[in-house]
């Protein structure tokens, strides 16, 4: 294959890249079957009870087929017991531990380690260290993101302590639960 033939059929043309054009005060594509390019720190970032979840890549961006986040866990965070009806859920641990709960066992995770929760199960988890815990998420298939963006408060300033869970919070969280097939359970 001569190199100008293989340079137009292996580099996408620019059109194809979602936010490239942020600094000309252009929205995103947001369309799917598109590049996206995400840089460390951006991406709509949200805190629930217990962690900060930061998108990365969304149902409307894929298809529909998967959903990935960056999550922040601070030392003693985590959801409570919940049961996902609609997607598989997997975590690849960067930083930190996690203790997982998930059916009748108990995992402890350690930066490196890869955990995939088949929906259907009983699961949980917190941060059981001294430091932040950080991990990769993803649902598949897509559509949980739309539970957080419903039931978690935006976080606008990311350098910030979690906001109080309250009332109005909960509420939220369980009117939402539904919509996306989660069953919320009282902590163990």
């Amino acid at each position: 294959m001569n190199q100008q033939i293989m340079d137009q059929t292996m580099i996408p043309p620019a059109s194809v890249f979602a936010g490239t054009g942020r600094a000309n005060g252009t929205a995103p594509i947001q369309q799917q079957n598109q590049v996206k390019y995400v840089p460390a720190g951006t991406g709509p970032a949200y805190w629930g009870p217990g962690d900060q979840i930061t998108f990365l890549v969304t149902g409307e961006e894929t298809g529909g087929a998967f959903f990935m986040a960056e999550v922040l866990v601070p030392p003693g965070g985590g959801p409570p017991p919940h049961i996902h009806s609609r997607e598989d859920e997997s975590f690849y641990l960067q930083e930190g531990t996690l203790t997982v709960q998930v059916g009748g066992n108990t995992l402890q995770a350690c930066p490196g380690d890869f955990v995939h929760l088949p929906r259907g199960i009983v699961h949980c988890f917190k941060n059981t260290g001294r430091v932040d815990a950080k991990f990769l998420m993803v649902a598949t298939p897509a559509g949980l993101e739309k539970y957080f963006e419903e039931a978690f408060y935006p976080a606008v300033d990311r350098s910030v302590v979690p906001p109080l869970i309250t009332e109005a919070f909960v509420a939220r969280a369980l009117a939402a639960a539904p919509k996306a097939g989660l069953k919320l359970l009282p902590p163990a």
